[in-house]
């Protein structure tokens, strides 16, 4: 802007400022927030002289006793609140013990089953081989009197295959006579 421009703006800012000064209105010589001022304060003595002030003192009063009585009925509140979380703290704390002795206790039966458990396996393994060892004894008994049957039925065969080839009629008739003198003279 330049410098005459500015100045012709203060000048006309002046004059604006005058008129409005000139012109403000008045009453008996009071002007507008004057007289708002006045009629707060006719407001507030009336409000004093018909007991106003009492009556909002009386309410506030009031008011106040129904905070104090809620006030009073959360701390009574808040102080069962309290009561009740200690009593529940001292029951988590003692199922937590609870529970820690329980798995103590479930920890030493596992251990005991496990230990009864090898000591039944041993013995199961003990028995089961025990058994097998009589299975083998067993069969290696029924394997030999089975070889020795064998043996005997073959020597049985052989002894008459070699008697019938060696022996004849007359032969076997001289044997069974010795035969039976001998026993003769044994049952006598």
């Amino acid at each position: 802007m330049s410098a005459p421009s500015q100045a012709v703006q203060v000048a006309h800012t002046a004059s604006v400022e005058q008129n409005a000064v000139e012109h403000e209105a008045n009453v008996a010589g009071f002007t507008a927030p004057a007289i708002v001022a006045l009629s707060m304060i006719v407001v507030l003595v009336a409000i004093w002289l018909k007991g106003g002030f009492k009556a909002m003192g009386r309410g506030l009063d009031n008011k106040i006793d129904t905070i104090r009585k809620q006030l009073d009925e959360a701390a009574a509140l808040r102080a069962e609140a309290e009561q009740i979380r200690t009593k529940a703290q001292a029951t988590a704390a003692a199922t937590h013990r609870d529970a820690e002795m329980i798995l103590a206790h479930a920890k030493v039966e596992a251990e005991q089953l496990v230990a009864q458990a090898k000591l039944d396996a041993d013995d199961l393994i003990a028995r089961r081989s025990k058994m097998a060892e009589d299975k083998i004894a067993a069969a290696e008994r029924a394997a030999i009197a089975e070889v020795r049957a064998r043996a005997a039925d073959a020597a049985t065969r052989a002894a008459a295959a070699l008697i019938a080839e060696r022996n004849d009629a007359d032969s076997d008739k001289a044997l069974v006579d010795k035969a039976i003198a001998a026993l003769g003279q044994r049952l006598n």
